[in-house]
């Protein structure tokens, strides 16, 4: 699961005075300035590093790294499926 390997690295990176637990999945971490824009390319990048999500070929959208729920979301839909063999 996703979701709390996410928030880690968000309390880590950009909210270090809150917990893990604190953090709320649906809390918004753009409008609340959790994250600013370069913070937005760093999820980005780190989620791609991380999730073998291939960010230079899907569709990015903002609201797609709002919150933990919507970043669990995001990997769920582009995570990279390993070929059958």
């Amino acid at each position: 699961m996703s979701a709390p390997e996410i928030k880690r690295f968000v309390v880590e990176q950009f909210a270090d005075d809150v917990t893990v637990d604190d953090l709320a999945d649906d809390f918004d971490l753009l409008d609340n300035g959790v994250v600013d824009s370069l913070g937005l390319l760093r999820l980005i990048a780190w989620l791609g590093d991380r999730y073998s999500i291939p960010v230079d070929d899907v569709d990015i959208e903002p609201d797609d790294f709002r919150t933990v729920d919507a970043m669990t979301a995001f990997v769920a839909r582009h995570r990279a499926v390993p070929a059958a063999g």
